[in-house]
């Protein structure tokens, strides 16, 4: 059998596993409703109802109304189990909630059974003479001395520039003095704001550039198959390589790799206590944030106006929208096309409208575009590139340039795997019984 067919039964036997589980569920939930009456649903409505205002208010409000805000988060769903011990039916509440996790585990083991597992594949190339790597020793926890890559790189005949970090070191320019002496490919070993600038650079040059995974999250290393937990095997593209043609985002000129923020995220990164306390920070700025009309930005994406959007996220090459607000992956980097996602929420129960139907839900924008035209009342728009704060001003306009840069990766790699389909109850019945596309 071949392994696309393998998938598809392992998919098909889960997906079964997973109606079977949800309809277990149910059963439980019925014979609670047998033995202690249709009430004990309501209560359980009622709970996660007061779930919902509770996280929201301990969100996005101050002073009292946080503190009952916490309280209600807490209270609701205790009480709710208080009154299911004193009908008797507390067993089978958590039997029931545990059964639905089991459900949510095989329904989305079956989406990740359907999806494509996929290496990008390019063009084979020669090795480069004279590859100038850039590397930042603080990134990603001093991953570049952690593994070595200093003396790996050196030793495969790479020339390594040590970003002063104290200093800081003006990487755009350290680029283009290599070009100047002849490099003939670029490489960044060290987050996503970093490999962005020096991207643009080998971009207009036309040159390789190499991405060495010694980043925090390496989200673009991820997309483009790369082995996050072993950068050094990134290095392997220098005599082991083949080139690919992806994507490179610009905003008001600026390039980027992964994604440009704005709004709330935008505003709290700009704090420079940010980086030191991050939770304590965003809780301390998430209620005027939310609540000021002043922060909130316009968004022109194509065809389509998003007025009033408290976050806009745009991201080079769309991300898979199982969980947009997650980040997740991108299937491809080579599409042409931007992802836009815009959030606007006013209250608790579009906040609980949000989180349970997801991207089906009215404040919750996703879809493509090849141009993004951001506004605000304001002379300047807090921007968070790649994860760096910046200040640009407005209208600030992203764009994205098709197949614009060359990148350099090992011909061996681990891949991606992108997702088939949403976790859709619908699309996981029509998959147990064989009729899912």
């Amino acid at each position: 059998m071949s392994r696309p067919g393998e998938r598809r039964r392992a998919a098909r036997i889960l997906a079964c596993c997973a109606l079977l589980t949800l309809a277990a569920s149910v059963a439980v939930v019925l014979l609670a409703v047998v033995e202690a009456g249709p009430l004990i649903v309501l209560s359980g409505l009622v709970g996660i109802v007061g779930l919902a205002v509770g996280l929201w208010w301990l969100v996005a409000r101050r002073g009292a109304l946080r503190v009952c805000g916490a309280v209600l988060a807490v209270g609701a769903p205790a009480g709710v189990l208080v009154h299911y011990i004193g009908v008797g039916v507390w067993i089978h509440a958590l039997v029931a909630l545990g059964l639905d996790g089991v459900a949510v585990f095989f329904g989305w083991g079956a989406v990740r059974a359907t999806g494509k597992a996929y290496v990008m594949r390019g063009r084979a190339a020669p090795p480069p003479r004279r590859p100038v790597l850039i590397m930042n020793p603080k990134s990603g926890g001093a991953k570049v001395g952690r593994f070595g890559l200093v003396e790996r790189a050196e030793q495969l005949g790479a020339q390594v520039h040590l970003l002063d970090t104290r200093a800081g070191t003006d990487v755009e320019a350290l680029a283009r003095t290599a070009v100047a002496d002849g490099a003939d490919l670029l490489g960044v070993a060290g987050g996503d704001g970093t490999q962005a600038l020096v991207a643009a650079v080998a971009a207009e040059h036309d040159l390789p550039f190499l991405v060495i995974s010694a980043g925090t999250r390496n989200h673009f290393a991820m997309d483009l198959g790369l082995d996050r937990a072993d950068p050094v095997r990134c290095l392997d593209a220098l005599t082991d390589g083949e080139e690919l043609r992806v994507d490179l985002g610009s905003v008001n000129g600026r390039p980027f790799v992964n994604t440009v923020s704005f709004g709330v995220y935008a505003d709290i990164v700009q704090r420079p206590e940010y980086r030191a306390a991050k939770t304590e920070t965003a809780l301390g700025l998430l209620p005027e944030l939310l609540e000021e009309a002043s922060g909130r930005v316009d968004a022109t994406a194509g065809q389509k106006r998003l007025v009033g959007q408290q976050a806009v996220l745009v991201s080079n090459n769309p991300y898979a929208t199982q969980d947009p607000l997650a980040g997740g992956r991108r299937p491809g980097l080579d599409r042409g096309k931007l992802g836009v996602i815009g959030l606007r929420v006013e209250n608790a129960a579009q906040a609980a409208d949000l989180a349970v139907r997801g991207e089906r839900a009215p404040g919750l924008t996703v879809q493509t575009a090849r141009r993004v035209e951001i506004t605000a009342g304001a002379d300047t728009l807090p921007v968070a590139v790649d994860g760096e704060a910046l200040a640009l001003s407005p209208p600030v306009v992203c764009t994205v340039r098709r197949h614009a840069l060359r990148v350099l990766v090992p011909r061996i790699r681990p891949g991606s795997v992108a997702p088939s389909s949403p976790l859709n109850w619908r699309w996981i019945t029509a998959l147990a019984l064989g009729r899912a596309r």
